[in-house]
């Protein structure tokens, strides 16, 4: 007796129109949370206003550099800016608001500073210095900016 096997005939078909729906309904709830994001990122440009608005300085600052000195220790040994040396971080903040100026007229967003630090500089100096060129607290409590542009020097070889 040979045993008997079941026939191709017998085949089960499988119903697609569940799995469809379910396909359409994952592409649906996708493409409705979908946050598409800028690639580059924001840029803040500032575009130049008509000539009547008044003349824009043409020759920006060039960026001011201040370069900070450490011991073995960690300590600051000295402090210069654009190669001159500064007696600390409040005339640091004076020469800042000399150079770039207090209010609408100011060169705030133009000017860039460049900090220069030794490697073995301790971090307070750092935040003093990045304070300093920052901006100032007024006598009545509001905050004025000075440099909102500050980099670090690449490191030295």
């Amino acid at each position: 007796m040979a045993a008997k096997r079941p026939s191709l005939a017998d085949k089960i078909d499988i119903n697609m129109t569940p799995m469809i729906d379910v396909v359409f309904q994952l592409i649906t709830f996708f493409m409705l949370t979908l946050k598409p994001m800028i690639t580059e990122g924001d840029f803040d440009i500032r575009m130049p206003l008509g000539t009547s608005a008044g003349a824009v300085s043409e020759d920006p600052l060039p960026p001011i550099r201040v370069r900070m000195t450490a011991d073995a220790d960690g300590e600051r040994t000295g402090l210069t800016m654009n190669g001159q040396p500064v007696a600390g971080f409040d005339d640091l903040r004076r020469r800042i608001v000399d150079l770039v100026g207090i209010g609408p007229g100011s060169n705030a967003d133009a000017t860039e500073v460049e900090l220069d630090c030794d490697p073995q500089l301790k971090y307070t100096n750092v935040i003093e210095a990045i304070s300093s060129v920052s901006g100032m607290v007024q006598p009545d409590g509001t905050v004025v900016e000075l440099v909102k542009k500050i980099k670090f020097a690449p490191p030295k070889k």
